[in-house]
């Protein structure tokens, strides 16, 4: 009798190895503050947790600009995308940002040609998308997966609450670049 093959393990970082170290960065974060983390800057100036957050706030409208870029370019990617958009919005709000316009549907975009390939007034014109749909969720996975690595780093500089923000939606945007690469394999 043969045995069947073993089953195939996707590659890439798995939903616990994601969590434990998301966990572990809170952990290290929650339990202490940095002597440059306090509220007040000197002379005036912004803190540093108040310039983290406002970065943040300014990464997370930008990521919601990208997805709304790719959403205009293809608007087949419409269910595979709008839910990580979706979230990218809510971050946005969390760090304190006004929601985005939603993204138009499929149906409302304009029909210039025949693949709805015509950019939306939405959309923000500063953003290239790349000509094929895997191309751009490469592009996407890339972004989420460079804003992740940088939240993850500043989040070592903050207080607690804003620590534990961070950490959280630097674990989804890693979970996000994981979501939009792996579909594509």
């Amino acid at each position: 009798m043969s045995y069947p093959p073993p089953p195939r393990v996707p590659p890439g970082p798995r939903r616990r190895s994601l969590l434990a170290s998301v966990a572990g960065g809170v952990l290290l974060t929650g339990c202490s503050a940095g002597a440059g983390s306090g509220e007040e800057g000197t002379s005036g100036s912004p803190s540093v947790a108040e310039r983290v957050r406002a970065r943040a706030a300014r990464d997370s409208r930008g990521i919601v600009e990208r997805y709304d870029a790719v959403l205009a370019a293809f608007p087949t990617l419409a269910e595979r995308v709008g839910p990580l958009r979706a979230e990218a919005v809510r971050h946005a709000e969390a760090f304190g940002q006004t929601a985005p316009k939603p993204s138009p549907s499929p149906s409302d975009s304009p029909s210039g040609t025949p693949d709805g390939a015509s950019p939306s007034p939405s959309a923000s014109p500063s953003v290239a998308v790349p000509a094929t749909e895997k191309d751009a969720l490469v592009q996407l996975a890339a972004v989420e997966r460079e804003l992740a690595d940088r939240r993850a780093k500043a989040l070592l500089d903050v207080p607690g609450e804003l620590a534990r923000l961070l950490a959280s939606v630097a674990a989804a945007g890693a979970a996000h670049a994981y979501l939009l690469t792996e579909g594509s394999r």
